[in-house]
């Protein structure tokens, strides 16, 4: 597994660990990088801040002391956005300016310049591989930091320059028509916490001194719609029940901080009435408190300000400034404006609402992560420093997009082996590709995207010219909205192809930030499209492709059998065609693995309305009797696969102690595949509500055609916990089932689901007595 991450910055006057052997580590890098040619001794530093061989804390201390009161407040009033950054420099300290504004969802997002576009983060997590995600992130850091060093050369600080990133999103994706659901890992907290861990590891990198660069995890918490239905989420008041938001809106958090994530970013919503960014409870209590987060939190953009006029939790600027600063919020992200809320902080003081000490405090983490992205170290130190912009857009990372795109396509049909299709057969056929993301590049990205090089773009047709195959196309609407139509196009092309793939789904059009859905239905004309499609085959081969992030109501082409296959390839960025046509053909290492990361319902009458967070009724943890359209976990492959032999070690075990399991793969069909192993839990006798099963653990493993192997996991004791006013083990039976799939579904993946039960003795405890 990767590294774990440095951790965040440790608390005034507490040990650091390891410190020994990094202050000794620093003074003998130092004295052999510091010292210039011909030089004997190393650079005398100016202040003792910018000495290496000092421990943190010294360093920060020394920092924090020289800081005037308005030097303080214009730290953490400058988050970044538009005018409202960056941070200002402080010349008689030598302290340059820094902008705390970048996203790094997927790739250097929204930033100046070129850089490679990963797919969007929902299709990531239907891979259902940590490592890739470590690698994901990783190449996202490389190139990020390799521009911020030719950004800081050229005295560049605007937006997205910078090195601490709004990444990962670990918001659960609880309603389907919600707009952001695309920038999430799907709909369970273990999966999302799991895949938060090797985002954050990934991108702050394995140096044992320095991180590449910083994450963020967003949006803390109880956050995941309405955006705009049916009310804006500017004023929006989540109201939860404790037990929800133990078990379903806060453990992929607490996993990104077990992770050593540097920051976290409070969101615009009220949870129970108080705004997340004045929640003390939140921001103190649990995170910090409970959690042991030693980071920074910054306002989400403008919440801050929202607070009071959004909200109305607030009567000025400065109550607010003084409730978010004593919730726990250090930085402010503000709309631009200048004047904003933390701009209140020195009527705060002199009124005695704030403390000067409290200042530094918040204003220490901030440091502390320049301080570790290697700010105030010689450059020669900070191996990252030397990252240069040939790293942006390299073959490594280009092929890297397309590994991932190959393996978050989920095979959620495949009716008389329409795919894969045989190269043999392909010379001189004719194909037919139609639909509004059949050759559009600008919808095939999702939100937060990079920008990469038009060359590097891969349309569907694009990549599917890359086949021996006679490729015509027709578009049939020109935007995802299908507002308009041309049946006529449509029909022209496939009448006329030997087989045909249809290219349908929603774009940032149709959902993303500030835009959510009001059906689960194909846009406009979308459907007809299909239909018009299927009947100008007549019997012809037609393979479906969805580019969508919510899910969509295509029960119809499920059921219909001319519609042979559907592929669903969620927005798949820069290589989209080149992956379709590897998919398609089934080549060396592309056959379809990835598994829905999220419930597609059957219809909108699956739907709950969206601004009830009771999760009753949502996501496959608390789904109703009525069977989903596609279930969380399901996806098909090329090959077959059968499960054997479970065990579980030992069968009774104690309170405490953690379960070892082992089943054994068998790869029954004849191509090479991948599988995703799911073990679900299920409890027996629990005296809480819980839900009615659990993911607990997953792996993604390459089985040969016709060979077997034998997988080990551990399932850690905490992932038996209930809530009952704190975590808590109980005694009692258990289920634990191993398969390609959850359990007990109606649509089923060919291999079947083992079950095996285990019983836990002794007396109920707390988790933190374990």
């Amino acid at each position: 597994m990767p590294r774990r991450a440095a951790s965040p910055a440790p608390a005034r006057g507490a040990a650091v660990p390891r410190l020994a052997g990094l202050r000794a580590a620093a003074a003998l890098l130092c004295a052999v990088l510091c010292a210039g040619p011909g030089r004997a001794e190393p650079f005398p530093f100016s202040f003792p801040f910018q000495d290496p061989a000092l421990p943190w804390h010294r360093r920060l201390d020394d920092l924090l002391g020289r800081l005037t009161p308005s030097e303080l407040v214009l730290q953490v009033a400058r988050g970044g956005a538009l005018g409202n950054g960056p941070a200002p420099p402080i010349p008689r300290l030598g302290i340059a300016p820094y902008n705390w504004n970048t996203e790094c969802l997927r790739g250097d997002g929204e930033a100046p310049g070129w850089a490679t576009a990963f797919p969007q983060a929902l299709g990531l997590a239907a891979a259902f591989s940590p490592e890739l995600i470590y690698r994901v992130a990783n190449a996202t850091a490389t190139e990020v930091r390799a521009k911020h060093n030719a950004f800081t050369a050229a005295g560049r600080y605007g937006d997205h320059t910078g090195l601490s990133c709004f990444s990962p999103v670990l918001n659960i994706m609880r309603h389907p028509l919600w707009g952001r659901n695309q920038e999430t890992y799907g709909e369970d907290p273990f999966l999302s916490g799991e895949l938060a861990r090797s985002f954050v590891q990934g991108l702050q990198g394995p140096h044992p001194r320095y991180i590449k660069a910083s994450a963020g995890c967003k949006h803390f918490s109880v956050h995941g719609g309405p955006e705009n239905i049916p009310v804006s989420r500017l004023s929006f008041d989540a109201k939860v029940l404790e037990q929800d938001l133990r078990t379903t809106f806060l453990p992929q958090f607490q996993a990104c901080v077990r992770a050593g994530s540097y920051s976290f970013m409070c969101s615009y919503n009220r949870i129970n009435g108080v705004p997340a960014c004045a929640n003390k409870k939140l921001l103190t209590d649990i995170l910090r408190g409970e959690w042991g987060f030693e980071g920074y939190v910054v306002s989400d953009e403008g919440a801050l300000e929202l607070i009071m006029l959004g909200h109305h939790y607030t009567r000025t600027f400065l109550e607010t400034a003084v409730a978010s600063l004593n919730a726990g919020c250090n930085l402010e992200l503000s709309y631009g404006i200048r004047n904003n809320v933390f701009m209140r902080i020195p009527q705060a003081l002199a009124e005695g609402n704030i403390t000067l000490q409290m200042l530094r405090d918040r204003v220490r983490p901030l440091f502390y992560t320049r301080m570790r992205l290697g700010e105030f170290d010689p450059p020669a130190m900070n191996p990252y420093s030397a990252l240069n912009l040939s790293v942006v857009q390299s073959p490594e990372h280009r092929n890297l997009s397309l590994e991932a795109a190959v393996k978050s396509f989920v095979l959620l049909k495949n009716s008389r082996g329409t795919l894969p299709l045989r190269a043999q057969d392909l010379p001189g056929k004719r194909l037919a590709v139609v639909g509004p993301f059949a050759d559009n590049p600008r919808v095939l990205f999702g939100d937060y995207a990079p920008v990469p090089e038009p060359r590097y773009i891969y349309t569907p047709r694009r990549g599917l010219e890359t086949l021996p195959v006679n490729v015509s196309f027709a578009a049939g609407c020109r935007e995802p909205r299908c507002q308009r139509y041309s049946r006529a196009e449509v029909v022209g092309a496939v009448g006329a192809a030997d087989m045909v793939v249809v290219c349908l789904g929603t774009g940032t059009d149709v959902e993303t930030e500030a835009r959510d859905r009001s059906d689960l239905s194909l846009p406009g004309h979308q459907l007809e499209l299909l239909q018009d499609a299927v009947q100008a085959a007549a019997g012809r081969p037609l393979i479906l492709l969805l580019f969508n992030a919510g899910p969509l109501d295509v029960s119809w082409a499920q059921a219909h059998e001319a519609v042979g296959a559907i592929l669903a390839c969620f927005f798949p960025a820069q290589a989209t065609g080149l992956a379709i046509a590897r998919v398609l053909l089934g080549e060396a290492g592309a056959s379809p693995a990835a598994r829905l990361p999220a419930t597609w319902p059957a219809g909108m009458h699956q739907v709950p309305p969206m601004e009830n967070y009771t999760m009753e009724g949502r996501t496959y943890r608390y789904y109703g009797q009525e069977p989903p359209l596609y279930p969380f976990g399901y996806g098909l492959s090329y090959t077959t696969f059968r499960y054997q032999d479970l065990v579980l070690i030992p069968p009774v075990l104690p309170i405490c102690s953690n379960l070892s399991v082992s089943v054994v793969l068998k790869n029954t069909g004849q191509r090479d595949g991948e599988e995703v192993v799911q073990l679900y839990l299920r409890w027996e006798q629990p005296s809480v509500p819980v839900p009615r099963w659990q993911l607990v653990a997953f792996l993604r493993v390459a089985v040969p055609a016709g060979r077997d192997t034998k997988l080990s996991l551990r399932i850690p004791a905490e992932q038996r916990a209930v809530w009952a006013q704190g975590w808590r083990l109980e005694p009692g039976s258990f289920t634990l089932f191993a398969g390609g799939q959850q359990p007990e579904q109606q649509l089923r993946v060919p291999s079947e689901v083992l079950s095996a039960q285990f019983t836990v003795t002794g007396a109920a405890r707390p988790l933190r007595d374990c």
